[in-house]
């Protein structure tokens, strides 16, 4: 499993361009996007479009993006506590239950494999392991946490939850690295949405062939 994130690196006509272009090279490989740009998106590729984030406010929900637009728009789930967005316990317990009964699939990151441990109880689809430290520094956690992303991939194997991580992921050897150490797929951002399109290209065409 790839899921690429965009953050909001890109938007707009930008986004759609970026996400052919993923289509094109990893038709099965995830995107999440700007809430902006979840329906045409999913309008106009093939691609399963999530949102980078939801919110479970109930009421008056000025500026909020709730689970059930989300939904409502395309998007086939979300991530959720990314380090950029990272959110309480308690309140990222009841965001995951309200997104659960919207339909919507989590993928639930965790900045460390304690967290991750204790993540498990909420039952997200997947859990992504991302070192803080390393996402956008073109250092890859499979190289420079080895270890921890081995005993993190470990803790699911009697689960359902997908084991995945992130956090400098820049090189097909990464990918090949991440499934070797038991993870069943990564979260790769940077190394797609800011690169030159002939990088990311060349990048998309290298994943394509693992």
């Amino acid at each position: 499993m790839i899921i690429i994130n965009f953050k909001n690196c890109v938007a707009g006509k930008k986004a759609l361009t970026l996400a052919k272009l993923i289509e094109k090279h990893l038709p099965h490989a995830i995107v999440a996007v700007p809430s902006v740009d979840i329906e045409e998106i999913h309008l106009k590729t093939k691609l399963r479009v999530f949102a980078q984030h939801v919110d479970a406010i109930k009421g008056r929900a000025t500026g909020f993006l709730l689970p059930e637009t989300t939904k409502s728009v395309g998007a086939s789930g979300t991530l959720l506590n990314h380090s950029e967005h990272p959110l309480p316990f308690k309140i990222l317990k009841q965001t995951i239950q309200r997104t659960h009964k919207a339909g919507l699939r989590v993928v639930l990151c965790a900045p460390s494999i304690k967290e991750a441990k204790k993540f498990i109880p909420l039952k997200p689809w997947a859990i992504a392991y991302e070192d803080p430290k390393l996402i956008g520094s073109g250092k890859s956690i499979t190289e420079f946490r080895t270890e921890e992303v081995k005993k993190f991939a470990q803790l699911f194997k009697k689960t359902k939850i997908i084991p995945l991580c992130g956090a400098g992921i820049n090189k097909v050897e990464d990918v090949k690295a991440a499934k070797k150490l038991g993870c069943k797929g990564v979260l790769i951002a940077s190394a797609i949405a800011t690169a030159s399109p002939k990088n990311a290209e060349d990048f998309l065409k290298g994943l394509a062939k693992i």
